[in-house]
């Protein structure tokens, strides 16, 4: 009879977290689909970003809530960079003029952060990242707080010195050329890397496709 009885308990158990596990599942709304993506690799799952204060190029603080609404594309560098940083921001530009005809309380958005806040002032980043689009977001900060922003997006700089005997403001700095992909709550959702970089037309569809998709 002991058994018996704990048999029925069991089955009984069982069949109830089954029960409970078709009615979540059933209940649960479906994953929306994603769109079909090209130059923009997606995460399983966005990840949060801790709070951070950036100094855009008008003088107003660049913090989480001001990139809510938009996808973002954040790429790191310098205004002293003679290939990289020009190359990409110029084919940034070209995404960015395909997406002007969107609405601009949801357009994509692209976010230049220097990290070389010695020579970068504030006004020299703006005028610089605008010379490509005007749409272009301009910030910098601290070098801590820059160490903090750009770990938390898997980016990375570091300053190098110039040749010996170059003066002391002689310098570069090497960083990061992938760019981080930011979803409309502020998440890190993914990266632009690799051949992709490279491929303008391909970046500029996918991020109007994420535009269009249902809200993550």
């Amino acid at each position: 009879m002991f058994n018996r009885t704990v048999l029925i308990v069991l089955l009984v158990a069982v069949f109830a977290g089954l029960g409970l596990l078709a009615s979540r599942q059933f209940l649960s709304e479906p994953a929306a689909p994603q769109p079909d993506l090209r130059a923009v690799k997606l995460f399983p799952a966005p990840r949060e970003i801790p709070p951070f204060a950036l100094q855009q190029s008008d003088g107003t603080q660049l913090v989480p809530g001001e990139l809510h609404g938009h996808w973002t594309l954040v790429f790191i560098g310098f205004t002293f960079c003679p290939d990289v940083c020009p190359t990409t921001l110029a084919q940034l530009g070209q995404a960015q003029r395909q997406w002007e005809a969107l609405p601009e309380s949801t357009r994509p958005r692209v976010l230049f952060v220097s990290v070389d806040p010695e020579r970068d002032s504030p006004d020299r980043i703006g005028e610089y990242a605008h010379a490509f689009h005007r749409d272009t977001l301009a910030a910098t900060a601290d070098i801590p707080s820059l160490e903090a922003f750009t770990r938390s997006l898997s980016l990375v700089f570091a300053k190098v010195p110039g040749p010996d005997g170059a003066p002391a403001d002689q310098y570069s700095v090497d960083h990061s050329a992938s760019m981080a992909v930011l979803d409309p709550k502020g998440r890190m959702a993914g990266v632009v890397t690799g051949a992709a970089l490279d491929d303008p037309a391909a970046i500029a569809a996918d991020f109007a496709a994420l535009t269009a998709a249902p809200r993550p």
